[in-house]
């Protein structure tokens, strides 16, 4: 589950005793067997964390499809059973990048690196450190910008570097190469996630060590050659998807991510030691895709064949979405035959004194009332609703295209988004119960047709920048230019009010420029409930202005 959110939730009036007294069948046992064979090899550290577009993905890739292979299911990828897409990991320094001083080569990433905004170019010059001459690079201390701004709380030093650098280039600069003489911390680091504004110049920093080493007379003239080479960094995950065929007219979609955090190397998890750790993610989605693989095998040998039914292992989820939104808008069924989308994030860890059960989605269709009326005997959880269809799982991309959706999750727990979410803290006998539950359900909606799709209120994702106000849109976290592009509009909110549409690429708020989502949440903390700014947007190549009131 990629961020953790606030759900409204309403509890159902009766409660019910959990069977885990109950004598289990032996098919029933079989499942349970192969719950923890699943979940304790995806969660193994061998495979590293399951980070999308890793290795370790791949091993968890070809388990599932293999699994899908022995329950009889058909290949419905783009690529027999897999469908990849492309995740953009942001920028690299390729070997190519080169700055010598007086023919001595400084050693990359030690000595010095070039800022993710500079200009990809090659430049040589002979300046003088104290002179700050046109046609040659320039040689800029930090330290008067940080010292005069230590107690600045508004202070940005990377817009004000970035300020530098264009008056720098004003003014006849060829490069700029930044240094820090103060004693206070800069923590300069290329930014691999930078995407704002390049630079029409090569933008170096040079550490602190090396400044002492190679610029302590600041009265020398110095040959400089420089050479900045940055590419773009990708890495292809996988979706895996199975199928079906029935015969019939419509089809259901089941699905649960299997990708997790790897190591953190994408900053989204909650474990601050100081050690390098895996992120097994037992609950956080081996559980789901245990249960995914364990319902087709159900379904494949079951009696329902009013509708077909397409089974996917998302990938990309932990990032934001990225597999289930690919998938979507590049359907290997036709997605106006999907009847609904049933999603499972965080099924292994039911409480054995609560037995919460939340069911998402609860207002995506009309249907889900009533059905979840006649299955009220036939469940063992205190169920909990969340009438929204959006959430921070893969439900949300079905949702989006008006298909009904549910989602299932026994909740957030203290191991989430850390490496102690491992195999044998996992309630397999619990998991059990949630897959003959959801079995129970689909069996019950097997005669009912095509179900009627409703818009239901939407959900905020929460972010690690603190702010009270929000625009009210769900943000494209797949997108890779500059900016943050909407990926919907809250009917009554902010955004809607200014005019936004989905597609819409949000540039600047207030004074502040957007580049990426966490600057864009940034500007957001500055503001505060009633206060009216300036939104500015790219719609397609026209770029927009509007007034907003929070």
């Amino acid at each position: 589950m990629f961020r953790k959110i606030s759900l409204a939730l309403f509890v159902l009036p009766a409660f019910f005793q959990f069977a885990i007294a109950q004598k289990l069948k032996k098919a029933d046992k079989v499942i349970l067997i192969n719950l923890e064979t699943h979940i304790r090899f995806l969660a193994d550290d061998k495979l590293e964390g399951r980070r999308a577009g890793t290795a370790g993905e791949k091993l968890a890739g070809d388990y599932i499809s293999v699994e899908f292979q022995k329950a009889g299911l058909q290949p419905r990828g783009q690529n027999s059973w897999f469908q990849p897409f492309v995740i953009d990991d942001g920028k690299q320094i390729t070997s190519a990048t080169h700055f010598s001083i007086n023919n001595v080569e400084l050693k990359s990433d030690k000595e010095y690196f070039p800022l993710a905004f500079s200009a990809i170019k090659n430049v040589e010059g002979s300046p003088a450190m104290a002179l700050q001459e046109s046609g040659v690079p320039w040689f800029i201390d930090l330290k008067e910008m940080l010292d005069t701004n230590q107690n600045n709380p508004h202070f940005d030093l990377d817009n004000s570097m970035h300020e530098r650098v264009k008056d720098c280039v004003l003014k006849g600069a060829t490069a700029v190469i930044f240094y820090n003489t103060s004693k206070l911390d800069d923590n300069i680091s290329f930014n691999a996630k930078d995407k704002s504004e390049t630079a029409t110049v090569p933008v170096l920093y040079v550490t602190k060590e090396a400044r002492k080493k190679y610029l302590k007379d600041e009265s020398a003239s110095l040959e400089v050659k420089i050479n900045v080479d940055i590419t773009d960094k990708k890495r292809t995950a996988n979706n895996v998807i199975g199928y079906i065929d029935n015969g019939a007219a419509n089809c259901i979609v089941i699905g649960a991510h299997y990708d997790h955090l790897g190591y953190g190397e994408d900053g989204n998890g909650l474990y601050r030691g100081p050690e390098k750790m895996i992120f097994n993610g037992a609950d956080d989605n081996a559980s789901g895709t245990a249960a995914l693989m364990e319902i087709a095998k159900l379904l494949k040998q079951s009696k329902f064949k009013n509708n077909n039914y397409l089974f996917i292992a998302f990938s990309g989820e932990e990032l934001g979405l990225f597999g289930s939104k690919y998938f979507v808008e590049h359907p290997t069924i036709d997605l106006g035959k999907v009847n609904y989308m049933i999603n499972m994030d965080m099924v292994g860890r039911l409480n054995d004194s609560t037995h919460v059960l939340t069911v998402g989605g609860y207002g995506t269709s009309p249907s889900w009332s009533t059905i979840f009326q006649t299955t009220n005997e036939k469940k063992y959880f205190t169920i909990k609703f969340d009438s929204s269809g959006t959430g921070p799982s893969d439900h949300t991309s079905f949702y989006r295209k008006d298909i009904p959706v549910l989602f299932f999750f026994t909740g957030i727990h203290s191991d989430y988004h850390k490496p102690t979410d491992d195999y044998n803290k996992i309630n397999y006998t619990g998991e059990l119960y949630v897959i003959k539950y959801i079995f129970t359900l689909i069996d019950e909606l097997n005669d009912k047709g095509k179900l009627a799709f409703a818009k239901t209120r939407e959900t905020q994702t929460a972010s690690s920048t603190r702010f009270s106000v929000t625009l009210g849109i769900m943000p494209d976290y797949t997108f890779s230019g500059s900016g943050v592009r909407v990926d919907g509009v809250s009917d009554g909110r902010p955004a809607q009010k200014a005019g936004l549409k989905t597609g819409d690429v949000i540039v600047q708020l207030g004074d502040y420029p957007v580049s990426s989502l966490e600057n864009y949440m940034q500007a957001l903390s500055k503001f505060k409930k009633g206060d009216n700014t300036k939104v500015k947007y790219k719609r397609g190549n026209d770029v927009s202005e509007a007034a907003v009131q929070f």
